[in-house]
């Protein structure tokens, strides 16, 4: 019974410290000059002339799907004799520079391109650049 005070204060400590986190990243990402308005409707223009208010409705239920965004960093191949060879504080090098743009892929898919940034010790991605449409649908085959 006497920790539970203690831990009621570590539960605020920690909500104010993602609340901290949250404020950083906000800031981050306000850097953005070109960034979209928050809660901007996404342009569905690609679809037609003939959508509708009601289709425009249906659309709604896919913005709740979760999609996995991944970021590459770099890639190597090794042998499985130099894989088992590893021990903690090994270093892997990897097949980019340090200053290369990163890969960021949407469901395996390549979306993009960006730079990483650190903000309050945490890894994040700037996106620099959106593939084509077209090369994205020749990516999906």
């Amino acid at each position: 019974m006497a920790d539970e005070p203690r831990e009621e204060q570590q539960q605020q400590e920690g909500a104010a410290a993602d609340e901290t986190a949250g404020a950083d990243w906000a800031a981050a990402m306000g850097e953005q000059e070109e960034a979209p308005a928050a809660g901007a409707t996404p342009d569905f223009d690609e679809l037609g002339e003939g959508v509708t208010a009601a289709d425009m409705h249906n659309l709604d239920f896919l913005l709740d799907i979760p999609l996995e965004v991944t970021v590459e960093l770099g890639r190597t191949t090794m042998l499985i004799n130099n894989i088992l060879q590893l021990t903690q504080g090994s270093v892997v090098e990897l097949d980019k520079a340090a200053a290369d743009m990163v890969e960021i892929y949407v469901n395996q898919k390549l979306l993009g391109k960006g730079e990483v940034i650190v903000v309050n010790d945490r890894f994040g991605v700037r996106i620099t650049e959106i593939i084509s449409q077209a090369d994205r649908i020749k990516n999906m085959g």
